[in-house]
């Protein structure tokens, strides 16, 4: 019996490194040697009838760290990667059944075919979400965790499913998020099939009604002195400390935010200028303390001594860390234009700003629009029935041209003239007259004509925040950027960079680095730090994803590089077009769709697989496409 119980121990303790400790060994001890009994007890008499379609343990506690992955298995892209703390408890998890639902019929095997999703109620307030692939079932939360798109109108790949609205990835095996936006996982649920051929299902009682599950977070360990910084409130920073605790990390952890406001959802800030920043806001200070992460509001870096491993802040503290990440991202632009400086001349970047301009509506209000980018045509679209009159001034012949090309620009155009907004293009704001008490009362435009201006909003780019980098080695570009490795550090050990500010490796045709600034590639490259921070080995590979609304249409785009043509498929006069972006060699270097959803998602994960797209496949308009269903081929070996 000892050596037994021995043996046991030894598998555990390999297996499980968390157990550890007398207690738990004769726990599992216990539980080992009595689950033969408990399973043939009346109360669990309900398992013989079922055959296993996978395991018969819940699969969101289940973790592939660094092991290779094997071919044969289904788990999910290339270099998938769950959390370390997520440690599966075998023996224990199975016995505690009332942690569980009963198993419920939700629909009969036979409706869900091989690589197909099916929807299914499994109470009248929770639904699921049945994926079937290498034969296997699983059973997931069926909305995406960032604004709750249904899951399955999503791309499906190979061991993983897309949001069909933004992309977000998660993988089928555990519900794990692996591309963003968003911050939570899809919760996953145990799924089998009965003698009868019913599809059963179990949850956990505390994932009944939720549609998102917050992955196994470490405890702070007072013995543990290391010290991580991540230097940003933004988007990356905010799911790097989360990610930090999710791999394993125990030591002492501080976010430095420069607002004074905890991480929020920076994508709204133009789009619903009108929300509370409690509902922007990713999670509430409760969290943060209960996970013994530090938020520092209100403070910001001002100078970096890697030499000596300190981080100087604004707050006249000096920090002391082991690694640090930085993701500072940037800010708004003003160019110097004479009048620039007046009063009621605005940016949108943070949510301060937005608050200044709400501050200043009413319907007698002349509001005045620089630059056809996002964030102007997004305040346009938010402001015109809200003001006397909102004009867009711009340089190009269409708004967003340099991104969609002259025919969606076009389009856009006159989607806005449609919506009562002035568009003044080929032109731009030569000067800014003010009155006595220092406000903007008009603009002079380069064709020195003049129109009324009450509120000037400039969309006219930004500047990366690195200038506190200077001098402390960590090299910088010309522009500000930083370069740094697959790994996001810089040439610096143990100094990380992500976000806008970060000169990196992208998954496509890209072959050099590249400086964009898209929110779910900052929220990726904030969890492929921290895997690198906590010891892990993980590359980046996300392929750029980014999305606007304007006037209630939604534009998606997926992708990156330089085109030679653009090939419409659909109707932009309705606004149900799919766009295909080629280059000089005739590969499609992005796609971009409006009422189409979701091809978008399903190009972003043919180019994260290590896939292409050719001209030849989408020429004939009768079968354009059929590209997709290369979604669900093998992905290819890689020497």
């Amino acid at each position: 019996m000892l050596q037994n119980n021995y043996r046991l121990t030894l598998t555990l303790s390999k297996q499980f490194p968390c157990f550890i400790g007398t207690h738990t060994r004769l726990a599992d001890t216990y539980y080992k040697r009595h689950l033969k009994c408990l399973l043939n007890s009346s109360k669990y008499s309900n398992f013989k009838q079922i055959h296993t379609m996978g395991s018969m343990l819940c699969k969101e506690y289940k973790t592939t760290g660094k092991i290779t992955p094997n071919p044969e298995q289904n788990s999910g892209a290339a270099g998938s990667y769950q959390s370390k703390c997520e440690k599966m408890q075998a023996v224990s998890e199975v016995v505690k059944d009332a942690d569980y639902t009963e198993a419920v019929a939700v629909c009969k095997a036979s409706e869900v075919q091989e690589n197909t999703m099916k929807q299914v109620d499994f109470n009248e307030d929770t639904s699921v979400l049945l994926v079937k692939q290498h034969g296997r079932l699983h059973a997931i939360g069926s909305k995406c965790t960032h604004y709750g798109a249904p899951m399955q109108s999503g791309a499906l790949g190979v061991g993983r499913i897309r949001c069909p609205w933004h992309g977000a990835c998660f993988n089928l095996e555990t519900g794990d998020i692996e591309d963003f936006p968003g911050l939570d996982s899809l919760p996953c649920y145990k799924v089998d099939v009965s003698d009868e051929g019913q599809v059963m299902v179990r949850m956990k009682r505390t994932d009944l009604e939720k549609s998102a599950r917050l992955k196994n977070m470490a405890k702070r360990n007072p013995k543990d002195d290391r010290c991580y910084i991540v230097v940003g409130g933004g988007p990356s920073g905010a799911v790097c400390v989360e990610a930090l605790r999710q791999e394993g990390f125990t030591g002492r952890l501080i976010l430095i935010c420069r607002e004074n406001y905890l991480p929020y959802d920076r994508v709204k800030v133009s789009k619903s200028m009108n929300l509370d920043i409690e509902r922007l806001q990713f999670r509430d200070e409760k969290f943060y303390k209960d996970h013994n992460i530090e938020v520092w509001l209100g403070v910001s870096a001002e100078k970096l001594v890697t030499a000596q491993k300190e981080l100087h802040c604004s707050n006249g503290y000096v920090v002391k860390y082991d690694k640090i990440y930085i993701a500072t991202g940037c800010s708004a632009f003003k160019p110097p234009i004479p009048g620039a400086d007046l009063e009621n001349v605005k940016t949108i970047r943070e949510y301060a700003d937005v608050q200044s301009i709400l501050d200043l509506v009413s319907p007698n209000l002349n509001v005045v629009c620089l630059g056809s980018s996002f964030i102007s045509l997004e305040a346009a679209s938010f402001l015109v029935s809200k003001v006397a009159s909102v004009t867009v001034v711009g340089r190009d012949s269409f708004p967003l041209k340099a991104a969609f090309g002259s025919e969606i620009g076009a389009r856009v155009l006159q989607l806005f003239q449609e919506n009562n907004v002035n568009m003044l293009m080929n032109n731009g704001i030569s000067q800014i007259v003010g009155n006595d008490e220092g406000k903007v009362v008009e603009v002079q435009l380069l064709d020195e004509a003049t129109i009324p201006c009450d509120l000037l909003i400039m969309g006219t780019g930004s500047k990366l925040n690195t200038d506190f980098l200077v001098d402390s080695g960590v090299r910088l570009n010309e522009n500000g950027s930083v370069d740094v490795t697959d790994f996001l550090e810089t040439n610096v050990p143990d100094v990380y960079v992500g976000g806008d500010i970060a000169n990196a490796h992208i998954y496509g045709l890209a072959q050099s680095r590249v400086n964009i600034g898209h929110y779910q590639l900052a929220q990726y490259h904030g969890r492929i730090a921290a895997i690198n921070m906590c010891g892990s080995i993980k590359k980046t590979e996300a392929v750029p994803f980014f999305f606007t609304m304007l006037f209630g249409k939604g534009i998606r785009y997926a992708g990156y590089g330089s085109y030679k043509d653009v090939i419409i498929d659909g109707s932009l006069e309705d606004m149900k077009f799919i766009a295909y972006f080629v280059n000089h060699a005739d590969t499609v270097t992005a796609v971009a769709s409006c009422g189409r959803d979701p091809i978008v998602s399903q190009f972003a994960e043919l180019i994260s697989q290590g896939k292409c797209l050719g001209r030849s496949q989408i020429e004939n308009e009768a079968n354009r496409q059929s590209w997709t269903t290369k979604l669900l081929e093998p992905l290819p070996k890689v020497r």
